[in-house]
């Protein structure tokens, strides 16, 4: 594993389950579980990572490491549940939010499917959990593709013993004296040879260029921290989950872009804004100068990376002014910043960052970081907002149409509230995960978020007219 990888294996507790996830509605009728079954069988050649677990090293001398699964069975990842009647789509968030709290077995695979029956309309549901360790949002989005069609023609996939397709043998797993072999190989040598990477060519100078802006940025980062911010989102974390989530047409934001500027993100960021803005004020909290600091997950991923199972991601750090009666001030407040971020270089800074950091830390000390309980301030930042790009075209499995796609974010470090937003077939889908305990009004964040497009559009409108 690469060191963002092992970080979040190795922070993962049974309070905080760091597994990214998605609830797919499927236009009816439901397939059979066993029909289910063979289609993921079927597509697994295309994915070796899901045959695959995780060993450690002996005394976490080295990274986790990836391993074939010698007792794979697709039987152990793939569940089944049906809703009663009448399946309301609260019913299958609140199953959901259930099935999302639950930690995948570090001993198997790291990944989980199930199949969701009994929705009213005829229609039913997969709920996918994959570990943070194998996926980010862009990777996960290129599994999605993997593993579903592009048409509603199907053909029932070649299954165990069939003629067209040959049965999975697994690799030999390696010894305990080939792990610490192979760690100590590569904590002598890998190092080396990641720093020389950077070094060659013309790297070590576009590198350090990049790293040079990002220091001249850095400042302006660093003050959005002396902010006072929503400190009451932040608090322990419970072993369960709360989750929903809200829809809004694409073709809505990018009206609001077009007349009042910035990006979709912007006009995301500022909805998500509108919603802490209704939440806060519900709890008499909110004041005029609040904000609500959000880590902003970027990708850094290369277009040669594509189709990797991995981490290829790095965090800016934007104050969503919920304290700003107006929304349009609001959006321009989110644009100055986002704006400050591209100019700086921000994500490609700390994308170097942590390649240096990759290739010099130590694996034990990673493990024993990782692993240590953490009792510094958990107040700096307040919630994780991830948009994450899905395809504008329809998905299909087993001949039946995606309807939609709600993404699921984990909570870790203190952050009790999150916002995943996947784009899919013209519609932007926000889904929003709470931990039960401390967030019983997350449907009020839910509502602002909608609430937040509706006045963009409506001053934005206006704002067009009058120019």
């Amino acid at each position: 594993m690469s060191g963002l990888d092992a970080s979040f294996y190795l922070l993962e507790n049974e309070s905080t389950p760091l597994h990214v996830a998605s609830l797919i509605v499927f236009e009816g009728p439901p397939p059979s579980y066993g029909e289910v079954i063979r289609q993921f069988d079927g597509r697994l050649d295309l994915v070796p990572r899901y045959r695959q677990r995780v060993r450690s090293v002996p005394l976490h001398l080295g990274r986790p490491v990836w391993v074939d699964d010698p007792h794979f069975d697709v039987r152990h990842h793939v569940r089944h549940a049906a809703l009663p009647s009448p399946g309301t789509d609260r019913q299958l968030r609140d199953l959901a939010g259930r099935v999302l709290a639950r930690r995948l077995d570090p001993g198997k695979p790291l990944w989980e499917v199930w199949l969701v029956e009994g929705l009213a309309g005829g229609r039913w549901a997969l709920i996918a959990k994959v570990h943070h360790c194998m996926v980010d949002g862009v990777a996960g989005m290129d599994l999605m593709t993997v593993m579903f069609d592009l048409g509603p023609e199907y053909e029932a996939p070649a299954g165990p013993g069939d003629g067209r397709r040959r049965d999975w043998e697994p690799e030999p797993a390696p010894s305990s004296a080939d792990l610490l072999l192979d760690a100590a190989r590569q904590g002598t040598f890998r190092p080396v040879q990641r720093l020389g990477g950077l070094a060659r060519g013309a790297g070590l100078v576009r590198n350090a260029r990049q790293l040079s802006t990002f220091a001249l940025g850095l400042a302006r980062a660093t003050a959005r921290f002396t902010r006072p911010s929503a400190g009451s989102l932040n608090g322990p974390i419970g072993p369960h989950r709360r989750w929903c989530w809200q829809r809004v047409a694409l073709e809505e934001v990018k009206e609001i872009r077009a007349s009042a500027g910035g990006t979709v993100n912007d006009v995301v960021l500022a909805a998500v804004t509108a919603g802490y803005r209704d939440l806060l004020n519900a709890r008499g909290v909110l004041t005029e100068g609040t904000v609500v600091r959000s880590a902003v997950p970027v990708s850094v991923r290369a277009d040669g990376e594509r189709g990797e199972l991995n981490n290829r991601v790095a965090a800016v750090f934007v104050n969503l002014p919920a304290g700003v009666a107006d929304p349009l001030e609001r959006l321009r407040l989110i644009r100055e910043q986002t704006d400050d971020v591209k100019r700086s270089n921000q994500a490609a800074g700390t994308r170097t960052l942590t390649r240096l950091t990759d290739a010099a830390a130590a694996p034990a000390l990673l493990s024993l970081v990782a692993r240590a309980p953490v009792r510094l301030r958990q107040d700096l930042v307040q919630t994780v907002t991830t948009n994450v790009p899905g395809p504008g075209f329809p998905l299909y499995v087993m001949g039946r149409r995606v309807l939609a796609v709600h993404p699921y974010v984990p909570l870790t470090g203190g952050i009790r509230v999150a916002t995943a937003i996947v784009s899919y077939c013209g519609r932007l889908h926000f889904g929003i995960t709470g931990d039960f305990e401390a967030m019983p009004d997350l449907e009020i964040l839910a509502k602002g978020v909608r609430g937040g497009i509706d006045e963009l559009r409506s001053p934005a409108r206006a704002g067009s007219m009058s120019e």
